[in-house]
């Protein structure tokens, strides 16, 4: 591929605009034909102010949806006690499909019990131990929201995944292990790298997809890639920008990898409108199980 010629940019907000279009128009015939409307609880513990922002995005979007908005906002030295009596009042409430705890939790409590005293089935994060196993055996799970909407925007622009070669740059639980099952699940040919890995760029170079989700600001750089391939970057990392203000960087450097790659998430407007918009489809997902209703089409793994 010459040099000149730039990758098709994904727009990540715009296909976000279209999942919670189709969210919206389940959740109106679930309403239509059921009486039932979805419910997603969000408990915030604390005043992070990234996660009090994403809150209430979250909050603003799932009642754009017609869904129902459960917002719970404890204080910072609430007990463990507390926040897990209140997980099992929200796991015993039939108006409750899904059940978000927001990450990070204040350092006295422990997350991985919190999380995994949510009801499974209501875990729309997709963190709880059971999902885990669940989605690593190939069963129904529910699944973490920022790789199925890797996914999704992988299964729209390339149709099949099958017998694709993808590496996966992370190993964390959130995105890194997951979006291997999902490829995996999709058949497509999976290697997790990371950055301990010999000779990264070697194999980096091998990828028809490379979805980047290992943190470090514009590690993954345009040399690296295969001409033609599709680059995923999920990072979203602040940097000094020319002017002295912060700037949003990926993990990939993008000015370079797009004069390679065939298709490129920008950051930001790539991966993260997707974030939220597979956690509304999560929410709906969940509330047609527990109702033992057909799932949405095209909204879930």
């Amino acid at each position: 591929m010459p040099a000149e010629t730039t990758a098709r940019v994904i727009d990540g907000k715009a296909f976000a605009a279209k999942i919670r279009g189709r969210v919206a128009e389940h959740v109106a015939r679930l309403k239509a034909e059921h009486g039932i409307t979805p419910g997603l609880a969000v408990v915030l513990v604390g005043e992070d102010p990234a996660s009090s922002v994403y809150v209430r995005s979250k909050g603003k979007q799932t009642l754009e949806a017609g869904m129902n908005s459960f917002e719970h906002k404890l204080p910072p030295e609430t007990s463990e006690e507390e926040l897990l009596a209140l997980v099992a009042r929200l796991n015993a409430d039939p108006a409750v499909h899904g059940i978000l705890v927001q990450l990070p939790l204040p350092k006295h409590l422990n997350s991985d019990l919190v999380i995994n005293s949510i009801d499974p089935a209501k875990d729309v994060d997709g963190f709880h131990i059971s999902n885990v196993g669940l989605l690593g055996t190939g069963q129904k799970a529910m699944v973490p929201c920022t790789p199925l909407g890797c996914l999704l925007l992988l299964r729209d622009l390339h149709g099949s995944l099958s017998g694709m070669n993808a590496v996966v740059i992370g190993r964390s639980n959130i995105v890194g292990k997951p979006m291997a099952q999902l490829l995996l699940g999709d058949s497509a040919t999976v290697t997790i790298a990371h950055s301990r890995t010999k000779d990264l760029p070697e194999v980096v170079r091998r990828a028809d997809i490379v979805v980047a989700a290992v943190g470090r600001p514009e590690m993954i750089q345009g040399d690296w890639i295969r001409p033609g391939a599709t680059v995923i970057d999920v990072g979203i990392n602040r940097t000094a920008g020319p002017n002295g203000k912060d700037v949003l960087v990926g993990d990939v450097d993008y000015a370079s990898a797009a004069q390679v790659a065939g298709a490129i998430t920008p950051v930001p407007g790539g991966v993260g409108p997707m974030t939220i918009a597979c956690l509304l489809a999560n929410t709906v997902t969940a509330c047609c199980r527990a109702n033992g209703l057909p799932e949405p089409e095209g909204l879930a793994a």
